[in-house]
């Protein structure tokens, strides 16, 4: 510690030795900053303050209808990019500050200007935001932050209808070639559907499942048809033994006889009501309607078909039971009953040729089934796809679109001018209180610093320890100074002198600030 305090007390001696030097930097330096700092010229701030308000009764009433904007998040984007270089450019054309801009260089040069000297401050939670900029001319400034409210302003809706206009001519673009895609998937559809008419099922059953049910079919018509024949038989034997023709008996009449087709009629309503179903979803050209019609028409032609035969059998019947036979009414009724039974029999047995043949048919295409199955997952899976992308796309279309109209509402985002734009009265810069202190430091430092610098340059020595260590000799004994009167009161002379230039150093810089705080 002692050596610390002998070595700090070595360089204070030091420097003491060229007082004078630094004395005269120090009022060099801090005149030099005083007219410096008066030089400077004043700036003025004009302000204005701006409030967005971002809550709207329209935002909770368009919930889920619509993408509601994130004002919130638009507001604090483009307070971010409010100094971003064109609009600078429109701000400098605006506010007319490109007069004196002669050349690319001065533009530049006022560009970065304005970057540095515009202020947006915002309160936080409030959307209360404040646009300041400074400027030596009073009318400039207020040019400046008037131009740069509006763009402010102007940029919040230009930007929203840009965004809107990029989205839907994006969706519009998806849309149509979507639309593409799905008409492409529509046709190979409908090719595929027309091609294998045959093969396909109203009902939805692979080709396993249609090959079980025609089996079934046909058991249960055979059955049918055994049924019918031994009731045919058992008629045909009540007849012959009711027969007892009376002698004399004139020819037996017509009697009217009634077709029925019950099976027929239930399967012909059936297929009506399903082309009725299929025309409210589908055009009269959709292959499913076709082949239903075309089904209609052959069951309504085996219907005819099958009354002719019942009129038929029933006037074979009667001509089979004879003369003097037709007067009994139990002989009539069993004829009419055969008659019947004969045309069930011969229904039942086209029947089962039908069915016959139907499953025949089904085990037939059992073998290329499998490869349709596939290639019809595929064109359905195909269709469903592109129409789901469709139906999406044109829903996001429509969101979007109302989304733009929501943001081009009134009361979604207002910005109401809170403070119109305004310039200080007084000059907000420069600080000349604070920069007078800063400038008699500064000269105070330089002075220092060069006596510091001087006494390195020109060491001297100040203590017996220190000569024995720099000299690395032993100090055999010190002759002190003498002084006279003469000398002391020279010394004291350079104190004197020394203490009143410190003295009118400080003075006059406490003399400038009482000045420039009365001016002020």
């Amino acid at each position: 510690m002692d050596e610390l305090i002998k070595k700090v007390l070595g360089f204070l001696r030091g420097m003491w030795r060229f007082r004078w030097p630094g004395m005269v930097v120090a009022w060099v330096v801090a005149i030099v900053g005083v007219v410096w700092v008066f030089t400077i010229p004043d700036e003025f701030e004009a302000s204005a303050r701006i409030y967005v308000d971002t809550d709207s009764v329209l935002r909770p009433l368009m919930a889920g209808l619509a993408v509601t904007p994130n004002v919130q998040q638009q507001v604090n984007m483009l307070s971010r990019t409010l100094l971003s270089r064109p609009n600078m450019e429109k701000l400098i054309r605006a506010a007319d500050l490109d007069l004196k801009a002669s050349s690319p260089a001065d533009r530049e040069a006022l560009i970065t200007r304005l970057g540095k000297t515009i202020e947006i401050r915002n309160t936080g939670r409030d959307n209360l935001y404040t646009l300041a900029v400074r400027d030596s001319d009073r009318e400039r400034a207020r040019r400046t932050i008037q131009a740069l409210t509006s763009i402010f302003v102007e940029s919040s809706l230009g930007s929203n209808r840009q965004d809107t206009d990029s989205a839907k001519n994006f969706l519009n673009e998806q849309i149509r070639r979507f639309e593409e895609k799905l008409e492409q998937a529509e046709a190979k559809l409908k090719e595929f559907k027309i091609r294998n008419l045959q093969t396909r099922s109203d009902d939805g059953k692979d080709a396993t499942q249609r090959v079980a049910d025609a089996a079934r079919e046909l058991e249960t018509a055979k059955l049918q048809l055994r049924e019918a024949e031994n009731a045919r038989d058992s008629i045909k034997q009540q007849i012959t033994l009711s027969r007892a023709p009376s002698p004399g008996a004139g020819p037996a009449p017509e009697t009217a006889f009634q077709a029925s087709t019950p099976e027929l009629d239930a399967r012909i309503n059936e297929v009506k009501r399903n082309i009725d179903g299929l025309l409210q979803r589908y055009t009269d050209r959709h292959p499913d309607i076709v082949l239903s019609k075309r089904l209609l028409q052959e069951l309504e032609q085996q219907r005819v078909r099958e009354a002719a035969e019942q009129r038929k059998a029933a006037q074979a019947a009667m001509a089979a039971a004879g003369p003097g036979v037709t007067d009994d009414p139990a002989v009539l009724e069993l004829s009419k009953m055969l008659a019947s039974v004969e045309v069930q029999v011969a229904s039942l047995r086209a029947r089962v040729g039908e069915f016959a043949g139907r499953l025949a048919q089904a085990k037939e295409d059992l073998k290329t089934a499998p490869q349709l199955e596939a290639e019809a997952a595929q064109l359905n899976r195909d269709y469903g796809l592109n129409k789901r992308s469709y139906d999406e796309l044109i829903s996001r279309r429509q969101s979007a679109m109302m989304a733009g109209e929501l943001e081009n509402a009134s009361g979604m985002a207002e910005f109401r001018l809170i403070d119109p734009p305004r310039v200080s009265p007084e000059p907000v810069a420069p600080n000349r209180l604070l920069l007078l202190p800063v400038a008699l430091l500064a000269g105070l430092g330089a002075g220092l610093a060069l006596s510091f610098l001087l006494s390195q340059i020109r060491p001297a020595v100040y203590d017996t320890s220190e000569l024995r260590n720099v000299t690395g000799l032993p100090v055999l004994g010190v002759v002190s100074l003498r002084m006279d009167d003469a000398f002391k009161r020279k010394e004291r002379n350079s104190l004197l002198r020394f203490a009143g230039a410190s003295v009118g150093l400080l003075s006059l810089f406490g003399f400038g600030l009482v000045v420039t705080a009365v001016v002020r």
